[in-house]
């Protein structure tokens, strides 16, 4: 085949190639949510309490160890997983318990979520346990909002601005 002939093929291909990636670029269309829904979106990074309590160890304990082990406290590593339940309207839409990470458990747990809602007013409850030796939560917040097609609500912990957020 002569050489300017290759030359054309060549450029017919990429420009057919071309346009099939451009027409799979727009269409089908895609959206992610429907035309009157929102996102409720949950995400959290938050190390829950230690397990149990730090224990004092006797005068013995202490002379068995190694100089450089010899601290007055024994404190466990391993620590609480994270509750958490949100409600929307008075139903309850996610109701989980987020494990610590690392090898022993005593790491940050981590929790995110995505759900669809409708549009519309809503009141958002959401409730967070960090202490496995306590039975009720105590970080909570109850929003009042107006959901608009397309927005994103998201709840977020921080304790440094009061714990639950939910914006």
């Amino acid at each position: 085949m002569p050489r300017p002939l290759r030359y054309l093929a060549q450029a017919l291909l990429y420009a057919a190639f071309a346009v099939v990636v451009g027409y799979f670029s727009t269409s089908p269309p895609y959206r992610q949510l429907g035309d009157d829904e929102a996102l409720l979106r949950l995400s959290l990074l938050h190390p829950g309490k230690p397990k149990g309590e730090c224990r004092q160890r006797s005068v013995e304990e202490l002379a068995k160890m190694p100089p450089q082990m010899r601290t007055p406290l024994d404190c466990p590593r391993e620590r609480s997983p994270v509750t958490v339940r949100v409600e929307l309207d008075g139903k309850a839409v996610i109701d989980e318990s987020f494990a610590p990470a690392g090898l022993n458990r005593d790491g940050a747990s981590a929790g995110y979520r995505r759900l669809p809602i409708p549009s519309g007013r809503h009141t958002v409850r959401a409730r967070l346990n960090d202490d496995i030796r306590n039975t009720d939560f105590p970080y909570e917040r109850t929003a009042e909002l107006d959901v608009r097609p397309g927005q994103i609500v998201l709840i977020d912990f921080n304790p440094a601005q009061g714990g639950l957020l939910i914006r």
